[in-house]
């Protein structure tokens, strides 16, 4: 059995059903697993980004974040799906020093100026593919670290000390395998993994409201608030069908960027597993701040 790199039992007896072939994929994820030592399994967080202002600001966000981080036990490294990175096909970033990505125009120099050096694994990025078994991903060497990832990861972990990849979002999937590919990862919360939905349930740039900048319009009150309930109770088929909501969806996800990040998370949620809601606030009339903890 030490060709298969102390991969747990269940996959070894997994391996004598398999064709040579598939049998080689599993000794690759078996090889690839060994790089992380078993853990209890890691919370799943949704982060509601909002502004890439909030990298550089002390707000309720910003302190949410810093709270959240000082309560979550220490990752052996960060898998994270941003809004920000979209590609046709799926891609993990396997560089060993992704460089900090500023995806934004507009802005203060001070937030240019902004670097999170984190490394990445290409550990980590080989695990998922190999992991990601019903999809093919692509190692990827030219992104990096998008706002979507680093402008709140830098508060949870203001050291840059643990190692983040990066998920894209296949443009070309639907709500449905979002969420399936979602599912696919839950192997990596036992080897250490925090992994990270960054995006916003409610997110309507074209209908900002400058002056507003602590309020929702009504519609996004409503959508924000079933959301938030369909969330706790679970009702994950509800909110894959988004489209059939009512009008309220529909202003609040306009395109989907934003929202597919909170079906990866959800799709990592065991049975009677603990959920929580923080940073839950609407601000400029058309964003949520809602953020989601599981385990």
């Amino acid at each position: 059995m030490n060709y298969l790199c102390r991969v747990e039992r269940r996959n070894a007896l997994r391996l004598l059903a398999l064709t040579p072939v598939a049998a080689m994929t599993l000794r690759e994820l078996a090889c690839a697993a060994d790089a992380f030592a078993p853990t209890p399994a890691m919370p799943v967080l949704f982060l509601g980004h909002g502004s890439p202002m909030n990298a550089i600001e002390d707000n309720p966000f910003t302190q949410g974040w810093q709270r959240m981080g000082k309560d979550l036990p220490r990752p052996n490294a960060i898998l994270c799906i941003s809004a920000h990175w979209e590609t046709r096909g799926t891609y993990v970033t396997g560089m060993a020093k992704p460089r900090t990505i500023h995806d934004f125009g507009g802005f203060p120099q001070a937030l240019f100026d902004v670097q999170y050096p984190a490394p990445g694994s290409p550990e980590l990025a080989q695990l998922t593919k190999e992991t990601m078994m019903a999809n093919h991903v692509g190692i990827d060497h030219a992104w990096g670290l998008d706002h979507g990832a680093w402008s709140v990861i830098m508060h949870l972990f203001p050291k840059a000390d643990v190692p983040v990849v990066q998920l894209s979002l296949d443009r070309g999937l639907s709500p449905a395998q979002h969420y399936a590919l979602g599912q696919e990862l839950a192997f990596l919360r036992k080897k250490g993994i925090l992994i990270i939905g960054s995006g916003n349930m409610v997110h309507n740039l074209g209908m900002i409201d400058w002056h507003n900048p602590d309020g929702g319009y009504d519609w996004a009150q409503e959508a924000s608030s079933r959301m938030n309930s369909m969330v706790r109770q679970g009702d994950h088929g509800g909110l894959l069908n988004y489209a059939a909501q009512g009008r309220a969806f529909q202003l609040s996800i306009p395109t989907p960027e934003h929202y597919l990040p909170l079906l990866y998370t959800l799709a990592l949620k065991e049975v009677d597993e603990d959920l929580t809601l923080f940073n839950d606030k609407l601000m400029m009339g058309s964003i949520a701040m809602t953020s989601v903890r599981i385990g």
